[in-house]
């Protein structure tokens, strides 16, 4: 293919010339024999501008589903920064998208999905759902779990590095008695509601809090709590922990909504954070640093997570590749106000 630098020397003519006759550049003053000139040079010299190479390159159209609800993405930032961040990396790179939840899959005609070159799954899905996105795409990532290893990339966080840092923090400050509130890890139910049904699979967080305080001889199971990852069930949660006859001197709870709500339990009850009990939450969502006292907790780096995923996604469609990848991505303690020593 030609440069314009080749073209230029066969019309005689400079540079910048050529550049504006062949970007169409109306108030170029030359004449009408030059513009033909160098017109009918670059045709039979096969040059393509840079306009007209970006129209021939492939247009990708993804699909951005969703395994929760849209009342639950609105109540969990969580979830809400990841999707936004697919969103904004893919009008940046010029890609369509199709933004759904699962739930639309199954009552729409799956036929008007079928053009999509790739699909990025957040959530977590049961296995019939997972058959039912894999006859829309073969190409899928997975954002927050990992199925089918063999078959499937996905983009996880390190749970368990996130769980121990937060938990040996709470040691390093003389917390012996830690009490957990959490939630169990449960796929999205199309035929109920209750979010309490389903299959439970491995919930690190939890798992990691049972080792450690057996590790220090300490674990009791009355100090343990679980409903959803929601800031009611925080907040219903930390209002049974508090009627203990024993309460822990600190907690690790598993989500930021669900610390927010367990804050207003221990405020309305007369306890005082951190003076007398200690708190740590999981995500680092973005109210969780305007709380009172600031919130020490486990940061996830949502936006990367959306991003990597789509890279994931584009470098699997483009390169054709068969094996998988799973991806698990590094997460930070921030420390803040909610937490001092015993």
């Amino acid at each position: 293919m030609a440069t314009i630098k080749e073209i230029a020397k066969a019309a005689g003519v400079s540079i910048s010339t050529v550049s504006r006759i062949l970007n169409l550049d109306k108030t170029l003053n030359v004449s009408e024999e030059t513009r033909k000139r160098v017109l009918g040079i670059a045709e039979k010299m096969n040059y393509v501008t840079i306009k007209q190479r970006k129209s021939k390159l492939k247009k990708y159209n993804i699909g951005i589903v969703c395994s929760f609800t849209e009342t639950k993405e609105l109540n969990d930032p969580y979830f809400l920064s990841i999707r936004m961040a697919i969103e904004k990396k893919c009008m940046e790179e010029s890609i369509d998208f199709k933004s759904l939840y699962f739930s639309k899959i199954l009552n729409d005609d799956s036929y008007s999905y079928k053009d999509l070159d790739g699909i990025i799954a957040i959530g977590i899905f049961q296995n019939e759902e997972i058959l039912k996105i894999k006859d829309l795409t073969e190409n899928i990532v997975f954002i927050d779990s990992s199925p089918e290893e063999w078959d499937y990339d996905s983009i996880v966080v390190d749970l368990k590095y996130g769980a121990k840092k937060a938990l040996d923090y709470l040691y390093y400050l003389g917390h012996k008695d830690i009490g957990y509130i959490g939630a169990k890890v449960i796929p999205h139910n199309n035929n109920n509601n209750n979010n309490n049904d389903g299959v439970e699979l491995i919930n690190y967080r939890e798992a990691t809090y049972r080792n450690f305080m057996t590790e220090i001889n300490n674990f009791k199971s009355e100090w343990v709590f679980k409903g959803n990852f929601t800031l009611e069930d925080g907040y219903s949660l930390m209002k049974e922990a508090l009627k203990l006859k024993k309460i822990p001197t600190a907690f690790f709870i598993a989500s930021d909504p669900m610390a927010v709500g367990a804050y207003k339990a221990i405020q309305e009850e007369g306890y005082n954070i951190p003076n007398d009990i200690s708190i740590v939450g999981f995500d680092d969502i973005a109210t969780a640093q305007y709380l009172s006292p600031s919130l020490t907790t486990v940061k996830v780096f949502t936006d990367f997570m959306g991003e990597t995923a789509l890279d994931v996604l584009m470098e699997r469609i483009k390169g054709k590749r068969s094996l998988s990848k799973k991806i698990v991505l590094p997460v930070k303690l921030i420390i803040r106000d909610s937490c001092k020593c015993v």
